[in-house]
């Protein structure tokens, strides 16, 4: 599967974004979806993830303030971000699940090539 993220760009603390994954190339409903991110001179986190049914699970860092969904007619899916922090800056990779642990990146054979999120103070 082929994933193409967008969406990203510089805003202020305590604004909001939206970042979409379009999927092609396979059965986008098949996957759990997952999005993660990387800061400079980081590794990769995860920040949440959609399974197929719809049950969604968020880091700690970002529950109340993150959102994923996703439109399986549409093959996308959706982070809202709201009350950005200049901690969230990162680059946000989405990606296809394909086994094991949900938040582990090495159970994600399927990756987006990153759109940039700017968080200014």
């Amino acid at each position: 599967v082929q994933l193409q993220a967008s969406g990203g760009g510089l805003v202020q603390a305590g604004e909001s974004l939206r970042l979409s994954c379009e999927a092609s190339g396979r059965t986008f409903s098949n996957y759990n979806m997952g999005w993660f991110r990387q800061a400079p001179g980081k590794e990769r986190e995860f920040v949440t993830a959609i399974l197929r049914s719809g049950a969604t699970f968020y880091a700690d860092s970002v529950k109340g303030r993150f959102t994923i969904s996703r439109d399986n007619a549409k093959n996308t899916v959706y982070l809202q971000m709201n009350s950005l922090k200049p901690e969230d800056t990162a680059a946000y990779y989405c990606a296809a699940h394909t086994r094991g642990y949900l938040y582990s990146r090495r159970a994600y054979d399927y990756w987006g090539q990153g759109t940039l999120v700017t968080v200014s103070s």
